[in-house]
């Protein structure tokens, strides 16, 4: 079938509107939004049912069509564009919130559902329900970010967001529908267990393993009142200290830190937030006064922060991101790692270094995952867009930083290309070979985001 007649067979699939191969349509598929080389897109397609998704998936199989879903298409790693071509699945149309669930809370959703849309409908119509929800725009979707083992102001308390993940509904590579959790004997997407759990193929995948067209996310109660409360700290090495006694007192909702060298009067410093929430503004206070004692006697200095900074943080915690602004060009680009909390004073000092080595002012972070268990850290690299020789300083920054997350014993977070062969190479052998049979046993014709997560 030549590239007119597959064209032909998407249009009549979602319709003639919402399947292209013009050069125009397809130049932002190409792209994302971080330093990764652009690569040629062949169709672009945006399904609205589930149906639509299957249709697509058995013809790309029939065809032996490369096939790569998008959600918000906000990954900065490349995950989203097609190494080898093919058909851009675009999920936006797939827009629908299809139950909220009070009691057992949780919301159904399909895969094109943004955290914006999901946010404004619980306001609305839940007030008392809050969802997960990642430092990104609100145009990123909730799929997108759960299905990379995203994080955000819940995930100190619950941990990272792959494991608040309900249930399923997967377009597998030959076409078929397949559920996963309770929905797969249930009307209700409650929980995963006590079946074999098969939803962690899913998570981290980057659509090597099937297309999610909807999924059941956890919801949680909605405190009435929530604050920061900020620190400094001069010595990383008392990072680790400070955090295990401050989740051993179990009042920090959210636990973020940062060290950049922009703007100027954070240079020097680690800066601390610790959210916290109550019921009422006596509870708040309270749980200040803890914080404020348990900072001094653990190195860190507590900052009263302007009401411009702190409605900001509080609001939209996302520091990293606003590197982007200090350069001209506003490029951005970062590796996160999950690691032991352990190894964070060596990933702040060693990944300062990375980014002084690339002319880049150094920009780190880190985040709580459930508690102590885990710790996401972020090295952030910006650069200008319009420079080519800054953008290859960004990817080379990204791969030294890369190497170095594995050799301190932690995990690069949704890894491009480089990254993904670096793990790869250290990855157990035969965990490499279940992955290995799992992905050509679903997909013997290899067209599900081929090129990631390849074992030769």
């Amino acid at each position: 079938m030549n590239s007119v007649e597959v064209l032909s067979k998407l249009k009549e699939i979602v319709g003639k509107d919402f399947a292209s191969n013009k050069r125009e349509d397809l130049f932002i598929y190409s792209h994302d939004p971080g330093a990764s080389i652009p690569r040629p897109v062949d169709f672009v397609v945006m399904p609205k049912t589930t149906e639509e998704v299957q249709k697509i998936v058995q013809l790309a199989n029939n065809e032996k069509i490369p096939i790569v879903p998008m959600g918000g298409g906000l990954t900065l790693s490349g995950l989203i564009i097609p190494v080898k071509g093919g058909i851009v699945l675009d999920m936006k149309r797939m827009d629908e919130i299809l139950e909220i669930n009070k009691f057992s809370r949780y919301a159904l959703i399909e895969a094109g559902v943004t955290t914006g849309k999901l946010l404004t409908y619980l306001r609305e119509n839940y007030p008392d329900l809050q969802p997960p929800i990642p430092d990104a725009p609100p145009s990123a979707t909730i799929v997108g970010n759960v299905l990379i083992h995203g994080s955000g102001y819940l995930s100190q308390r619950y941990g990272d967001y792959g494991g608040l993940i309900n249930g399923l509904e997967v377009i597998l590579p030959n076409g078929e529908i397949a559920k996963f959790g309770s929905c797969a004997l249930s009307d209700y997407w409650f929980g995963r267990g006590p079946i074999p759990d098969f939803i962690g193929l899913f998570i981290s995948a980057f659509g090597t393993m099937g297309i999610i067209t909807k999924l059941s996310i956890q919801l949680f109660a909605k405190p009435k009142k929530r604050d920061i409360v900020f620190g400094l700290m001069e010595d990383p090495e008392k990072i680790p200290d400070l955090l295990y006694k401050l989740t051993a007192i179990g009042i920090a909702e959210d636990v973020l830190l940062g060290m950049q060298d922009k703007p100027e009067w954070m240079k020097g410093y680690v800066f601390l937030m610790t959210y916290i929430t109550g019921e009422t503004q006596e509870t708040l206070d309270e749980q200040v006064k803890i914080l404020k004692k348990l900072y001094r006697k653990s190195g860190a200095r507590f900052m009263k922060a302007p009401k411009k900074m702190h409605d900001l943080y509080l609001g939209r915690p996302i520091f990293a991101a606003g590197a982007a602004d200090y350069r001209k060009g506003g490029g951005f680009e970062y590796v996160g790692a999950f690691m032991p909390l352990e190894k964070i004073p060596d990933a702040y000092k060693k990944g300062a270094e990375v980014s002084r080595k690339y002319g880049i002012p150094p920009t780190l972070g880190s985040r709580l995952i459930g508690e102590t268990h885990t710790i996401v850290m972020f090295f952030s690299y910006s650069f200008n867009r319009a420079d080519p020789k800054e953008m290859e300083n960004a990817r080379n920054a990204l791969h030294e930083t890369n190497k170095l997350a594995l050799e301190l014993g932690g995990i690069p977070w949704k890894a491009e290309l480089d990254g993904q062969k670096l793990i790869l190479e250290k990855m157990d052998p035969n965990y490499k070979y279940l992955l290995k049979t799992i992905r050509n046993t679903l997909d013997p014709n290899g067209i599900m985001n081929p090129g990631n997560w390849e074992i030769i």
